[in-house]
């Protein structure tokens, strides 16, 4: 290195400069390069390797242990309430997580090919109910479907479809307008947008249909009790929720494993850059990514009628965000991760509010919410997402 040049008055010893054995003068003196061997700073430094070992352990058995978990809170829901009010609520649990479910593949879909947290697809869910009654009052499905079992039938293959259509159009009219001149910003950028088209969705459904709930007549469509299991009554409306959710799950895993577009909407998550260069439409795969997840929303929002057999205007934001905590807790880009996260937060949502009561419910998850990304940041089924710059 060059000699060393200082001020004439300075002192190169009293600036802490080294001098090696050719002559020339060293910025950092060798002996500070030598290894330093500092005492552990008391109890705490001894707890360090303590609390790494813990996390390590946790991290490595997080499945097991909030699986563990449910099973203690299912147990206690029986020892202190009895079997039947134990069976009425996994029952219930099953039914809320089957739309939970659905919506989180939604969000999960997005996220994983365009990393966009989409805070509008629980308010797409929620027009999506919205254009379910409209179809129904206009074709009059409310007397069709109550008529006859064939006429129940014919009501659910009308309203479906049309609902479906309607909702992937508006998901893909969002992305279209909102999202696709974002795509390449900065990370903050499309998720305050993202915000944003969420409030004004909220805001035109607040306009059209008021504060208050909004009764479908959805909830007459399907009655009965098909049979009952200890005391637990397991009703038709039970069966058609988590079996319809079922259906369209694998329905939609079939579809992406097997279909071109299917493997163009996996090579775009995977490498956009890729794909691009394979000759992959990507503002086709990524339009098509949000029809589907919208459209699925309005599967979820039509369940949720014939469920519940209301509707408001702000409930798809609340909705959706337990179900993106779902997509979280089963895997972020996982379709199976995020149907089994969407089944597993409604156990911890009905259950947590048993044990500790309902005001406690969201929040046990969101604390859930907090471990995930604390002990296992890329959820149950760890898939990792690719980071791009």
């Amino acid at each position: 290195m060059s000699e060393y040049k200082g001020p004439p008055a300075a002192d190169p010893g009293a600036l802490g400069v080294g001098t090696s054995r050719g002559g020339s003068a060293m910025l950092v003196a060798q002996s500070g390069l030598a290894p330093r061997h500092g005492r552990a700073g008391g109890i705490l430094g001894g707890l360090g390797p303590l609390v790494r070992l813990l996390q390590g352990w946790i991290s490595t058995y997080f499945s097991l242990l909030l699986l563990g978990m449910m099973a203690l809170a299912i147990g206690l829901t029986g020892v202190q309430h009895g079997v039947t009010l134990m069976g009425e609520q996994i029952k219930n649990a099953l039914v809320l997580g089957a739309i939970y479910a659905l919506v989180a593949i939604g969000y999960t879909m997005v996220y994983g090919i365009i990393e966009l947290i989409n805070f509008a697809h629980g308010d797409v869910f929620t027009a999506s109910g919205f254009y379910a009654f409209g179809f129904a009052s206009l074709f009059h499905l409310d007397s069709l479907a109550t008529g006859s079992f064939g006429g129940l039938i014919l009501a659910l293959v009308i309203v479906f479809p049309l609902s479906m259509i309607a909702a992937g159009v508006t998901g893909a009219l969002i992305e279209f307008v909102a999202y696709r001149r974002l795509r390449d910003a900065p990370r903050l950028a499309p998720l305050i947008t993202a915000i944003g088209v969420s409030f004004l969705i909220e805001g035109i459904m607040l306009v059209v249909e008021g504060p208050d709930n909004v009764t479908t007549h959805m909830a007459s469509w399907i009655n009965g009790e098909a049979f009952s299991i200890a005391g637990v009554s397991v009703g038709y409306t039970d069966l058609f929720v988590i079996g319809m959710a079922l259906v369209l799950m694998f329905a939609l895993g079939a579809f992406v494993r097997r279909t071109r577009l299917g493997k163009a909407m996996r090579s775009t998550a995977q490498d956009r850059t890729a794909a691009l260069l394979c000759g992959i439409n990507i503002n086709r795969t990524i339009s098509a990514t949000f029809f589907i997840g919208s459209a699925l929303a309005a599967a979820a929002a039509i369940i949720y009628s014939i469920n519940y057999g209301v509707l408001k205007w702000n409930i798809g934001f609340h909705l959706g965000i337990i179900a993106f905590t779902a997509a979280v807790l089963g895997g972020i880009g996982n379709i199976v991760g995020a149907g089994v996260g969407g089944f597993l937060i409604g156990i911890i949502y009905v259950f947590g509010g048993s044990l500790f009561g309902g005001e406690w419910s969201e929040a046990l998850i969101f604390a859930v919410l907090v471990l995930i990304l604390t002990f296992r940041p890329v959820g149950l089924f760890g898939v990792e997402v690719t980071t791009r710059a």
